[in-house]
């Protein structure tokens, strides 16, 4: 199994896990819903003030005639739209994260007991927590920043620009959407946000392979709440996985050497 395949079928054993113990789901819905209505507003006033904001952006477009004016400003607010879509993406998993840490944490120290094993993760005060994982949200929203911008200019390209620029950002959404998401299994190995980073880098498609279905899930604001619990719990596998602490999924056995004669016997005589 590739590591991309490998990444996806994470995907399906998180929400498989949530159905199999439905006494963790209900708790950690609550920061998911909380989030959504923030940023359900923030995407409406986004909305009603595109127009504006891509006349602000493109005054170059000012004295060109129709359609040309219109269409550049047509693609200046589509563009608008799709960049405020996936900061949504990268953001609503941070500030949820932020909201449930404690139902989180409870959730994947959960998920790795019930594979065996659940490392014991430092001892700290809940404001220490709370602070520890919107820094790590800030750097992790800061490094995803650096190639959202220039995906975000390089859309205005023609051709590329709505053909090959959608599908990076869509990688690149699902790369640091999966780096959110194995905060509490690596941090509770001590495992620090950049090297957290590269881990991930090591196995990338790995990485992209868990984060973008769920990327394309997250874009359907209802579904980002009810798939939330199970991919945290599917990004707690994919880190044991990461760590060596369990094998991929249907992973298969190494073959080893064919069995050879046993010597210690001795050979048979014929008659």
């Amino acid at each position: 199994m590739t590591d991309l395949a490998a990444g996806i079928r994470y995907v399906v054993l998180g929400q498989r896990w949530l159905a199999q113990h439905p006494g963790r789901y209900g708790r950690a819905l609550l920061p998911a819903l909380i989030a959504l209505v923030l940023y359900a507003a923030a995407l409406l006033v986004l909305l009603l003030n595109a127009g504006a904001l891509a006349a602000w952006i493109t005054p170059f477009a000012d004295d060109w005639d129709s359609p040309w004016r219109g269409l550049v400003r047509g693609l200046a607010v589509a563009l608008l739209l799709a960049a405020g879509l996936s900061l949504t993406v990268l953001t609503f998993t941070a500030v949820t994260l932020v909201i449930g840490d404690p139902f989180y944490d409870a959730l994947s120290a959960a998920v790795e007991e019930s594979e065996g094993d659940c490392p014991a993760g430092p001892e700290r005060p809940l404001w220490r927590e709370l602070w520890a994982a919107a820094v790590e949200a800030l750097y992790v929203l800061w490094r995803a920043t650096l190639w959202t911008v220039p995906l975000f200019v390089l859309g205005f390209v023609p051709v590329i620009g709505q053909t090959v620029i959608p599908v990076i950002a869509f990688a690149v959404s699902g790369f640091f959407l999966t780096l959110e998401l194995v905060c509490y299994a690596l941090g509770r190995r001590g495992i620090e946000v950049k090297e957290r980073l590269r881990l991930l880098r090591g196995r990338r498609w790995l990485a992209v392979g868990f984060g973008v279905p769920l990327v394309a899930a997250f874009l359907v604001p209802v579904a980002a709440i009810f798939l939330m619990p199970g991919a945290v719990a599917g990004a707690t596998l994919l880190a044991r996985d990461l760590m060596g602490a369990g094998p991929a999924p249907d992973a298969e056995p190494e073959p080893g050497p064919a069995p050879g004669p046993d010597l210690t016997k001795p050979a048979p005589t014929r008659p």
